[in-house]
């Protein structure tokens, strides 16, 4: 006798790392883009990651357990961990929110503790809510909710977050809010280390990704390769991935790096 599905579970699994940071001082160290990015999979794929990772650990000569950071390997060992995630048999899709800081018109608003990361989140949230909505089959177990893991944050109240998405919740009818909160629920929301769950180090890789594809290196240099490789698991929408599973804000401000030679990437390979 097969075992009763439980329908009062998540369908779905996702992973949520940041690259860059949320300071204002350009001229003292911060980044001038921020970047958060999710990696999706099915609760019944989850496993998958697991073997993901320890695969590229092997094949890297990492020792077991330790965690990959993709800031920390070099261009050489970085491509072969890109090309296992769009691999995988654990059927990956990724979407990754940009702002670009210096183009907020009101920056000081969001200088207040967690602001700048829960709006991204928000955006964040919008589109992986669409695409855990328009890709439940008939054949996935769970309710078709979301379990949503983030990468453990020092000093970062996560009590916090849940209030921040409750209070959008109850206001969407009076706010611009496209979340599915059928899928997001903030009681399914939960931090660990990158080394308890396998995904926060892809999801890392993807963020990181993108990261080096927008903000340039002390000598001047962006490295799009990686975002190239990482197009078959991004995100999209009858073909668009702008707005779907890469997300500029402000507005502006991706309409100008489309102009820009060294966001070439964008239009040549996500256009």
């Amino acid at each position: 006798m097969h075992k009763p599905i439980d329908s009062n579970t998540p369908t779905f699994v996702v992973y949520i790392d940041e690259s860059g940071d949320e300071g204002f001082r350009f001229n003292g160290g911060s980044s001038k883009w921020f970047v958060v990015s999710a990696v999706i999979t099915r609760k019944a794929k989850d496993l998958e990651t697991v073997k993901l990772v320890d695969d590229v650990r092997r094949q890297l000569g990492k020792p077991d357990k330790k965690p990959l950071h993709f800031r920390d390997m070099k261009h050489e060992q970085r491509l072969p961990f890109i090309d296992r995630i769009v691999q995988s048999h654990a059927e990956l899709r990724a979407v990754t929110v940009l702002v670009h800081k210096p183009s907020l018109k009101e920056p000081e608003k969001f200088q207040e503790r967690y602001r700048l990361y829960f709006y991204t989140v928000r955006f964040l949230f919008e589109r992986v809510s669409w695409y855990c909505r328009d890709h439940k089959t008939h054949h996935d177990s769970g309710d078709g909710s979301a379990e949503i893991i983030f990468s453990n944050r020092s000093g970062m109240s996560y009590d916090e977050m849940k209030t921040y998405f409750e209070t959008l919740k109850n206001n969407t009818g009076f706010m611009d809010v496209r979340i599915e909160w059928n899928v997001i629920d903030s009681n399914q929301i939960i931090a660990y280390t990158a080394g308890k769950r396998m995904g926060l180090q892809i999801a890392d890789a993807v963020a990181s990704s993108f990261f080096y594809a927008i903000e340039p290196s002390n000598y001047g240099f962006t490295e799009d390769r990686y975002v190239r490789m990482l197009k078959p698991v991004v995100y999209n929408r009858s073909g668009h991935f702008v707005g779907y599973g890469i997300k500029f804000w402000p507005r502006e401000a991706g309409d100008e790096m489309l102009k820009t030679k060294s966001f070439e990437w964008i239009t040549s390979t996500y256009k």
